[in-house]
């Protein structure tokens, strides 16, 4: 339910409890008003709302269970009604925020002329500086992967000093071995070629 039809509804109430001098039951406003489409706890509600904004209003009695049961016309009713009621709130409300909604929308743009009074020279040199410390970061992080990525790939293992020298010893008695066994073949073949030419 709209916020509008809750403000008529709430002036009706009181219209109609103003037109009756004696208490009358909460269950003749739903009767009156709002059967079959609502339910009583929504008058209940209703009633609720308008005492919650000024409990001089309407004059409540409870019983038979329930807090509002009977209800009556106060001094004060007459008088709020002739003011405008809840209806005359809710129109001067909507009006506000049509006004708010107004100067919103109407708020003008800068030209472009006062756009280049509002820019700085600072703003431009801290642009630049961010810049500039962006494409540092940005550097180092390039630089940093690059040689992750050659330390973990590229580069030859480095091999601690005895067990180099191991190696080398290795060789060198291959070498020897080598070397011997090509002259016992060289010196071997000599001979052969020396009985040859015989």
């Amino acid at each position: 339910m709209s916020e509008f039809f809750k403000a008529e509804l709430k002036d009706r109430f009181l219209g109609y409890a103003l037109e009756r001098s004696d208490y009358f039951e909460i269950q003749t406003l739903y009767d009156e008003f709002l059967r079959p489409n609502y339910s009583l706890q929504y008058v209940e509600r209703l009633v609720g709302e308008i005492l919650a904004y000024d409990p001089n209003l309407l004059d409540v009695m409870s019983g038979n269970g329930m807090d509002i049961f009977m209800l009556a016309s106060t001094s004060s009713t007459e008088d709020f009604l002739e003011d405008g009621g809840f209806m005359d709130m809710y129109v001067k409300e909507e009006e506000k925020w049509d006004v708010f909604l107004d100067q919103l929308s109407s708020t003008r743009k800068p030209s472009n002329q006062q756009k280049k009074l509002f820019k700085s020279p600072g703003l431009k040199k801290e642009k630049t500086l961010l810049l500039v410390l962006l494409s540092a970061i940005a550097m180092s992080f390039l630089f940093t992967v690059i040689s992750i990525f050659k330390e973990a790939f590229l580069e030859p293992e480095y091999v601690p000093v005895d067990e180099f020298e191991r190696k080398m010893e290795l060789l060198q008695e291959q070498y020897f071995e080598e070397k011997k066994r090509l002259q016992t073949e060289l010196e071997q073949a000599l001979f052969v070629l020396d009985s040859l030419n015989r």
